[in-house]
């Protein structure tokens, strides 16, 4: 028995070794840069290559994220419709009170409404900055700096000091030539290693002119963006004008 439990020890610290030694290979220190007009100016290059006016002016947006989570974004009223397994959730980003959920054909209500909106608005921050967060480079809270790299280049460092659910997060993004995004590397909480990498990839002009991902690799990982749809109202969407009828 103490030959057995000698070898139990052993093999959780070779496991505890490997890992560490995995950890201290695979994780890359965060970038240190002071903020920058011209890392402003670099921002601002990718705003232009993504059209940001042209999302400003978008209304509806609608997709499926990652195979699970479907969206529908009513962007001047505010609403978001969530969609995960049984579970559809309207959102009133102005009025969280009026927000309401259901699963299957029941309402959800008292606290488990609190719980389920949570956890719908975390949905919706993580699955929406994976298709917008170019555009969310001039945030409250963020600073903007640049990053040598080894094309003798700069890549574009975005931290972000508030916002969303992960306040502290940090981005550095790659861009093309004409500034569209290729990758980032992150720096968040969620992640116990730092300077993963994650492409941007399949940009597509949308109607309205706004440039849009359908893709993203993490790792083995594979997300895509699906049923992604633009539009001036929900109806020009494919979405019912009555969705969010019961939160107005």
């Amino acid at each position: 028995m103490r030959k057995i439990v000698k070898g139990l020890g052993i093999f959780v610290g070779l496991v505890a070794v490997i890992g560490l030694t995995a950890f201290a290979f695979l994780n890359e220190k965060r970038p240190v840069a002071p903020p920058s007009a011209q890392a402003d100016s670099l921002a601002k290059k990718m705003l232009v290559a993504v059209n940001k006016s042209a999302w400003d002016s978008t209304h509806i947006v609608t997709w499926k994220y990652g195979g699970g989570h479907t969206y529908v974004w009513d962007k001047n009223n505010n609403f978001v419709f969530v969609n995960w397994g049984d579970y559809r959730v309207l959102l009133n980003l102005q009025t969280w009170e009026k927000g309401r959920a259901f699963k299957g054909t029941e309402e959800v209500k008292g606290p488990d409404l609190d719980v389920v909106r949570g956890k719908a608005w975390a949905y919706f921050c993580n699955d929406s900055f994976w298709l917008i967060a170019p555009f969310k480079v001039f945030d409250e809270g963020t600073t903007r700096s640049l990053v040598p790299n080894q094309n003798g280049t700069n890549d574009l460092l975005v931290s972000y000091a508030s916002g969303g659910v992960t306040p502290g997060d940090a981005y550095l993004w790659k861009l093309d030539t004409n500034g569209l995004p290729l990758s980032y590397k992150m720096w968040v909480k969620v992640l116990p290693v730092g300077g993963v990498l994650a492409t941007w990839e399949g940009w597509s002009k949308q109607p309205s002119g706004v440039m849009l991902p359908s893709f993203h690799q993490l790792g083995p990982l594979k997300l895509p963006i699906e049923d992604l749809r633009t539009g001036r109202s929900l109806t020009e969407t494919g979405v019912s004008g009555s969705i969010f009828d019961p939160i107005r």
